[in-house]
């Protein structure tokens, strides 16, 4: 029997940006049905944040939550995860977030990884799957766009800030970064689309499947794109022809047919490459491709979508779509060319990444994926006490895991700890933390004498100072 879906919509507050080396503070998330309903209470949890980990200021001034604060009222991530992997990853459920698969959809791997849980699981198992509503509200936006308030920035240009879609809707969001309000107000957007524009509603979630994407694009030699990385000023929205597999990632490399590929398709490997470099000057010519990877639920349709009011509105000529679609397709040394240059890019990267960087075990999710061997002990890892954690390095066959386990410990059963491994982890601490404090320091007191600090923001500044002296020594 298929399992009853229901959506869960989720969101995080976090110590920084990047998941690899930030952590969950703020987990919060609700339970509804197909038709938006809510079912049970929801869930609020704050993380403690681990010994080792300076948050980013910037982050903190954001959010308002405090490192004291998760350490007084929070859980401990190994807590978390056990919570979240019995009570919230559930057959059937769908997660969804704004902004999720990009951003907190990554912090729950590389969460889940770091606590000996598999980290892709729990967005496939037993009919679960992702979706993310940003783009939803993008393709609305762009293509049916009718009955909704659309906000814009104070320069004028098109945005879909959550916060601004909420206030302009009349939509509840009492407090903009805080998890649990966010996610109300990400809940009550879906609500509103779900009202508004019944069928795209559908037809997006229909599409959120890796299968669905790769049948798609199979069928459509041009089809619409909805994506963050294209011009707001046409909402995000343009037409593509697919090239050809991504070497690296699981996709599609597709070009964009707003542009005419004639100047491009003459050039060499290198040529491209250049022109795939990022670039500061907005204005500087780049080549118009763009990866899309079937797992991340891109939002696409048909061409056929395209209303000729919606085509005059955002500059699609059909036509002209077509011919140049037909044009890049003819020439399939073109597709070899950019495969060439992304390896080009690629190379240089991998080159790049081995200087100066500190390539810790969790930062090493995706260097490759666990063994069924070492996934079959995590269950009883988690049933294991304190004291027998340690126990597992020896059974353990991935370096990562061997390298993680007196890390898992020591963050989340410091109590627990012998005299050497507790001397372990204080050494630790301090060659981790002694390498950054002085400019963390230095950071927060630019923070605290800037222009734009308030008696709030002096206030977070203060607690993160105090924060970090505890942490490590800091002369006064």
């Amino acid at each position: 029997m298929a399992a009853t879906e229901t959506f869960y919509f989720y969101d995080l507050e976090t110590s920084g940006v990047s998941p690899r080396s930030a952590r969950i503070m703020q987990f919060a998330g609700q339970r509804v049905s197909m038709d938006l309903e809510p079912i049970g209470e929801p869930d609020n949890i704050l993380v403690k944040l681990h010994e080792d980990i300076l948050p980013e200021p910037e982050a903190i001034l954001v959010t308002g939550i405090t490192p004291q604060m998760t350490l007084a009222d929070g859980i401990t991530e190994a807590e978390f995860f056990a919570y979240f992997n019995e009570n919230i990853a559930t057959s059937g459920t769908i997660f969804v977030g704004f902004n999720s698969v990009r951003f907190d959809d990554e912090f729950m791997r590389f969460g889940l990884f770091r606590n000996f849980y598999d980290p892709y699981e729990w967005q496939w198992r037993d009919g679960a799957s992702r979706w993310d509503l940003l783009d939803v509200v993008r393709t609305t936006r762009a293509l049916r766009p009718e009955g909704i308030q659309w906000p814009f920035a104070s320069d004028g240009k098109p945005t879909n800030r959550l916060e601004l879609l909420s206030s302009l809707n009349g939509l509840d969001h009492e407090s903009a970064h805080d998890a649990l309000s966010d996610v109300w107000a990400t809940i009550a957007v879906a609500r509103l689309i779900q009202q508004k524009q019944p069928k795209l509603f559908r037809y997006l979630l229909s599409m959120r499947s890796k299968k669905a994407v790769i049948d798609f694009i199979a069928s459509n030699p041009e089809f619409i794109y909805v994506s963050g990385k294209y011009n707001a000023e046409y909402e995000k929205l343009t037409a593509v022809c697919g090239l050809g597999p991504h070497q690296h990632n699981s996709g599609q490399i597709v070009f964009d047919l707003r542009y005419d590929p004639e100047p491009y398709l003459g050039k060499s490997p290198e040529e491209l490459a250049e022109l795939l470099r990022y670039k500061k000057d907005s204005s500087a010519d780049r080549l118009p491709v763009k990866a899309l990877q079937y797992n991340r639920c891109p939002a696409i349709a048909p061409l056929s979508v395209l209303r000729s009011e919606d085509a005059q509105r955002l500059q699609l000529d059909k036509a002209l779509i077509t011919q140049r679609s037909e044009l890049v397709r003819s020439k399939p040394e073109f597709y070899e060319n950019i495969v060439k240059a992304y390896e080009i890019l690629n190379n240089e990267r991998q080159q790049t990444a081995l200087i100066g960087n500190e390539n810790t075990a969790e930062s090493q999710l995706y260097d490759s994926f666990l063994q069924d061997a070492d996934k079959r002990q995590f269950t009883a890892l988690h049933r294991a006490s304190p004291a027998e954690i340690m126990n597992f390095r020896d059974t353990l066959t991935d370096p990562r895991l061997k390298a993680l386990l007196p890390l898992y410990k020591a963050r989340n059963f410091p109590k627990s700890l012998t005299d050497e491994e507790r001397a372990a982890w204080e050494d630790y601490k301090n060659r981790k933390l002694s390498k950054k404090v002085d400019a963390y320091m230095h950071r927060l007191e630019e923070l605290a004498g800037g222009p734009l600090a308030t008696d709030k923001s002096k206030y977070l500044l203060e607690e993160l100072a105090l924060y970090a002296q505890s942490l490590v020594d800091v002369e006064e």
